[in-house]
């Protein structure tokens, strides 16, 4: 779509939030008997993806001041303990992240949102005949998708999740980086894991995407899986989605083609089940499996039962006034300098125009950092 596409500048809100010092604890794995795995040596965490969905779900929000605060209607349930270290808005290309700390995971959490629009179905009928047409860099025969990877690499989004993630690991250690999104968040949120693989190692990095499109060709899949062996693809139903843009199986090298590992969520015989699928990336008895007459934009909206839409389709429009800026960077700087556990950080603002125009640039620093 065009509003994917990045201009020589853009308006942009970046939100920096220092971490409070609290002990982090181990992940707590699980399985559930409802997961049906394809290969017996690949495991997939219900439990965990359960955690991560409602990340994904959050980074809907439009209330940039709930958001931050985390106190917003689904900042709670399984992620209510979340301390936000960074909030990313690019208000030209509709784009928004935040990276945070899950101290019951002992993991960076890396959340990208996915699609904003007035309707999922003006967003799905443009990417029916999109093509990969971006060699992806130092990946021979590697193509993606241009608009997918400009939306990551060349906007805020990059340089602002990479610093943040860098400074978290500062704070904690190197602890486990978690990356999430639905939708075309999904999309971003996979080149996003890729970027952080090669500068923090694949063993580190682990990405859950909801409902995400494919993003580049099978040259590039298998760079990926390489890459990012600890990767799933969550489908839901019918979702339209993922089945875009289009593979032809007839030609598979020259088509887009999933990077492994898909799990495929569905009911059969009325029980809801989780399908783990093979190693391919285009596994023909998952999603892959739905005749494209059948194919549901209403599937794309729910994952694990999570309301995955934004709370305010009707435009890119983010809510938060200079005013509300100003007084939670003050409540934040009196946090810090009572802070009688030794935390240091700064809070920074920064709100730029689409003509490189700074309308707003406030820094509060505490302690040192």
């Amino acid at each position: 779509m065009e509003r994917w596409r990045w201009p020589a500048a853009a308006a942009m809100l970046l939100v920096l939030i220092p971490a409070a010092s609290r002990p982090p604890h181990g992940i707590v794995a699980a399985t559930e008997s409802s997961v049906q795995n394809s290969e017996q040596n690949f495991g997939f965490n219900l439990t965990l993806a359960k955690t991560i969905v409602e990340y994904a779900s959050a980074v809907y929000m439009t209330d940039l001041t709930e958001l931050y605060t985390w106190t917003c209607s689904k900042c709670n349930d399984l992620i209510q303990g979340f301390e936000m270290r960074c909030l990313i808005v690019d208000v030209q290309n509709c784009l928004q992240a935040f990276v945070g700390v899950d101290h019951s995971l002992n993991a960076i959490i890396v959340s990208i949102r996915g699609t904003q629009e007035n309707s999922v179905q003006n967003w799905i009928k443009d990417m029916l005949w999109k093509q990969s047409d971006l060699n992806y860099p130092d990946m021979p025969d590697a193509k993606v998708h241009t608009g997918f990877y400009s939306s990551y690499n060349n906007t805020l989004l990059r340089p602002a999740i990479a610093n943040a993630v860098r400074k978290a690991r500062k704070l904690y250690g190197d602890i486990s980086i978690i990356v999430t999104g639905h939708s075309m968040g999904g999309a971003l949120a996979s080149f996003c894991a890729l970027d952080l693989a090669i500068t923090h190692g694949g063993n580190n990095v682990y990405l859950i995407t909801f409902g995400q499109p494919r993003i580049g060709n099978t040259a590039f899949a298998s760079y990926f899986a390489k890459y990012v062996p600890n990767t799933i693809r969550m489908t839901h139903e019918r979702d339209i989605v993922p089945h875009l843009p289009p593979y032809f199986f007839i030609f598979p090298d020259q088509t887009y083609h999933h990077f492994p590992r898909e799990v495929w969520e569905h009911e059969v015989d009325g029980n809801r089940v989780y399908q783990v699928c093979d190693g391919s990336g285009e596994d023909p008895d998952c999603s892959r499996s739905v005749l494209v007459l059948f194919w549901s934009a209403s599937d794309h909206l729910t994952y694990l039962g999570v309301d995955m839409e934004a709370d305010d389709w009707s435009t890119c429009r983010i809510v938060l006034g200079r005013s509300a800026v100003e007084t939670l960077l003050l409540q934040q700087a009196q946090r810090l300098a009572g802070n009688d556990e030794g935390g240091a950080g700064c809070v920074d603002v920064v709100v730029v125009r689409d003509d490189g125009v700074q309308i707003l640039g406030l820094t509060v620093v505490a302690n040192g950092e």
